[in-house]
């Protein structure tokens, strides 16, 4: 029996629910904007975390956070793009010229740790990704992004095993990173040392169906 996989959807495609500064002066008030909710999720979390402050924090009007930010909703949606496109060049680069099973090995629990690291110690990171469960648009966000970045591990397997069939390729990568997220949220949910020998567990079980190993 052929395996199908469910089609990708182009995370372009996923509407943000903000409008994008056009000119560099309003750019420049949208990155006072954004770091200034960042900071304020760090302290207190995005649920406790209010327009008003973020307005004042930010040194502008709320009418003109408004003008960008239609809601709460819309600035945790711009900081989580954000991650996702820097973790996608990230992990582009770490894996473009991956040529070997030893090379895979290595890029990948470097990349792994780089993950882990980010999380224990960005808490707005953290915040974005358990409030992204509860969100349905957020989660699709989400997985558009583990579909694109299964993509660059994909493209190293196909080098790896030409004769493979490029649909199991495909659900296995896709599998590994979805398994990746749920590692990660485990792991900074128990004491560091405890997260640290599942963070190792989860490497040896995914480079055994990556290598073999």
């Amino acid at each position: 029996m052929n395996e199908k996989v469910a089609a990708k959807p182009d995370q372009a495609a996923i509407a943000s629910p903000r409008r994008s500064p056009s000119q560099q002066r309003s750019r420049e008030r949208v990155e006072r904007m954004l770091a200034a909710a960042s900071a304020l999720i760090a302290e207190q979390g995005s649920d406790a975390m209010r327009m008003g402050e973020v307005a004042e924090r930010a040194g502008v009007s709320i009418g003109s956070l408004y003008q960008f930010f239609p809601d709460k909703r819309a600035i945790v949606w711009a900081l989580a793009e954000r991650y996702t496109t820097e973790s996608q060049a990230c992990i582009a680069a770490a894996l473009k010229d991956v040529g070997d099973a030893e090379g895979l090995k290595r890029a990948f629990s470097e990349l792994v740790d780089i993950y882990y690291r980010l999380f224990l110690a960005e808490p707005v990171m953290r915040d974005i990704w358990s409030g992204t469960q509860a969100d349905k648009a957020l989660r699709a966000l989400e997985l558009a992004d583990s579909r694109a970045n299964a993509e660059f591990l994909v493209a190293v397997l196909k080098r790896l095993r030409p004769a493979a069939d490029p649909v199991q390729l495909e659900t296995t990568a896709f599998l590994v990173w979805q398994m990746g997220e749920a590692a990660m949220r485990l792991a900074i949910s128990v004491d560091r040392e405890e997260g640290d020998r599942l963070v190792a567990a989860y490497k040896r079980m995914a480079l055994r169906e990556l290598v073999g190993e």
